[in-house]
């Protein structure tokens, strides 16, 4: 067997430890280092439990003498434990219990953008777990919105941009099947509005095409007086989107839009005037859009994506 990165990396933190050459905290801190490493760029789930091995070795070596780098090691546990994928309900909520008991200690000890970055991580968990009927969607909104007071659109763009995004996913979640469903989905738009205004396409292209793309697929879905009206707003917002995602350089993100505009397109009428006449020139180019898209889902190993798309092609081929 080939050893690893990871194999590698681990042995020589364990190395560190048995070292009399570097101090502890410099233990501490290279035990967090390394495991900070595998959490952001992890080849296999592997990776994530030595990551968590390594934090758990740095929050007890720690002991009592060095809180702060404690309650991080504690909080890379907690982050760890989310992105293992296809995570189990049991893993989310020892991740919810992890951030629940280092937030506290986070915010005596830490910087402003270091609780922040917690509190947005610990949104995510939680939104993760309202599926589940395990956490509240107001308590990861809630989250969400602590961390904007730190993450600012001036001073933390890419940050500011993505809070916005979530709580306005957060929003739609609630929507489903209640009363105040109009309200839900008013707040979804408007936090998306709310961060295009600040966020935009020369300075920050790539968050500015995901707040368009996602606003086009809240337009597009809400149930609505004036549906027609919301097909073409949200028809402008994907344009607005491919200004930035192109087949060349965001491949994937590309066909997302195209496939997501083209389902707009499937349900315009051609002359907003004279609905009567029906769509042929709008089904046409919905289908160009479909087939575009089911080639780069196809040639980037998307399956899932590719037979979406492949089965309303078949449906446009039966109908058309």
């Amino acid at each position: 067997m080939i050893p690893t990165i990871t194999d590698a990396a681990v042995k020589a933190a364990i190395a560190a430890i048995a070292s009399e050459s570097a101090s502890t905290k410099d233990k501490i801190e290279m035990l967090i280092e390394m495991a900070h490493g595998f959490v952001k760029k992890p080849k296999t789930a592997q990776d994530l439990w030595n990551a968590i091995a390594l934090y758990e070795q740095a929050e007890e070596l720690s002991g009592e003498d060095y809180p702060l780098l404690k309650v991080r090691a504690k909080v890379g546990i907690g982050g760890a434990l989310r992105a293992i994928p296809d995570g189990t309900e049991e893993l989310l909520l020892q991740a919810k219990a992890t951030y629940t008991e280092a937030l506290p200690i986070l915010q005596k000890l830490a910087s402003p953008e270091e609780v922040a970055e917690a509190q947005m991580n610990y949104g995510l968990i939680l939104q993760s777990l309202v599926p589940l009927n395990l956490a509240k969607v107001v308590d990861s909104i809630q989250a969400y919105q602590e961390a904007l007071r730190v993450f600012t659109w001036d001073t933390y763009p890419q940050e500011y941009a993505i809070l916005h995004n979530n709580i306005a996913i957060a929003y739609l979640s609630m929507s489903s099947g209640s009363q105040q469903q109009y309200l839900f989905e008013g707040l979804a738009v408007q936090s998306f509005e709310v961060a295009l205004k600040r966020i935009n396409l020369i300075e920050h292209p790539r968050e500015y095409a995901m707040l368009q793309n996602n606003l086009g697929n809240a337009l597009q879905y809400l149930p609505s007086a004036h549906p027609v009206d919301n097909l073409v707003r949200a028809i402008a917002a994907y344009n607005e989107a491919l200004k930035v995602r192109n087949s060349r350089d965001t491949p994937l993100e590309y066909a997302n839009t195209i496939s997501n505009k083209a389902n707009a397109l499937f349900n315009l009428p051609d002359d907003l005037e004279k609905p009567e006449i029906g769509n042929p020139k709008n089904l046409l180019q919905a289908r160009g859009y479909f087939q575009e898209a089911w080639e780069i889902f196809t040639q980037y190993g998307q399956i899932e994506q590719a037979e979406v798309v492949a089965q309303t092609l078949q449906e446009l081929k039966v109908n058309g």
